[in-house]
């Protein structure tokens, strides 16, 4: 599954309305439809025309598209940049659920509070990976406290 940074949906439909479209288009099974819609949250707002809801709800929904054929691997493009501290540790918790289910989440994301969401971070820099470690380990192995610290602290050794 794929979740672009910016929803991925038709704003011109009902959250329900775009769900049944994409499980037809991935082959899902009805009521494969709720547990997405309970996964993310949006129960009681299924009926919403997308175009009405905010950039969070219209996230979720574009997070619940790309849940319908329960994918093994979730790339998740900056999932929650922009968003309010609520809905982004709401959805982080779902991520969390998702991965303790089995799945393989990939997150792409220049925040630095959103890599320390994840169990492995890839430090990438101009194309090149730097680093292949851990939010704990970096923060170790660079004296620094703050994430984003700690990445600037790589970049500055890669530099060297």
């Amino acid at each position: 599954g794929y979740v672009t940074q910016a929803p991925s949906v038709y704003t011109d439909l009902s959250a329900l309305e775009n769900l049944r479209y994409f499980a037809a288009v991935v082959d899902a099974r009805p009521e494969r439809i709720a547990q997405v819609i309970e996964t993310v949250g949006l129960r009681g707002q299924e009926g919403q025309v997308v175009g009405t809801m905010s950039g969070g709800e219209r996230s979720r929904v574009s997070l619940a598209t790309a849940l319908l054929n329960r994918p093994e691997a979730l790339v998740l493009d900056e999932p929650t940049v922009g968003l309010d501290p609520v809905l982004r540790a709401e959805l982080w918790r779902a991520f969390h659920a998702l991965a303790d289910a089995g799945a393989t989440l990939l997150v792409s994301s220049h925040q630095m509070d959103e890599a320390s969401e994840c169990d492995v971070l890839v430090l990438m820099r101009d194309g090149d990976i730097l680093r292949v470690t851990t939010p704990d380990r970096l923060r170790a192995d660079t004296g620094e406290t703050e994430l984003a610290k700690a990445f600037l602290a790589v970049i500055e050794q890669a530099s060297a």
